[in-house]
């Protein structure tokens, strides 16, 4: 069955890195594009990048310049490198596949991760 898992979540002081990993297993990886969202505790889901099947990517604008996503077809993995942080980008990260480039809105996704948390703090 398919399966996503995410890892690389941690706690990091603002300013710092981290970088996010999710394997996928169960499905033609490279058929699919994949995508990064975040929840934070009472808030909505949060679109946070997306990458296409050919490795054009999209970013939510609340991380554009700060994040990018990468994707290795041979590993069937998606990373998310995050720079920068800052404290507002405390969630829960989650990655998702999709058949659909381009894809922002969670609805589009059928396929998601259990997620990693990130908390940035001093």
């Amino acid at each position: 069955q398919v399966q996503l898992v995410e890892s690389g979540g941690g706690l990091v002081q603002p300013g710092g890195s981290l970088r996010l990993s999710c394997a996928a297993s169960g499905f033609t990886f490279r058929r699919h594009a994949m995508g990064w969202f975040r929840q934070a505790p009472g808030k909505e889901r949060e679109f946070v990048g997306h990458i296409m099947r050919d490795g054009q990517t999209l970013y939510g604008e609340s991380v554009k310049g700060r994040f990018a996503i990468s994707r290795d077809n041979a590993k069937n993995t998606v990373a998310l490198q995050m720079n920068s942080l800052k404290p507002e980008d405390t969630a829960v990260y989650y990655c998702a596949a999709t058949l659909k480039d381009g894809a922002t809105l969670s609805r589009d996704y059928y396929d998601w991760g259990q997620g990693t948390q990130v908390t940035v703090s001093s």
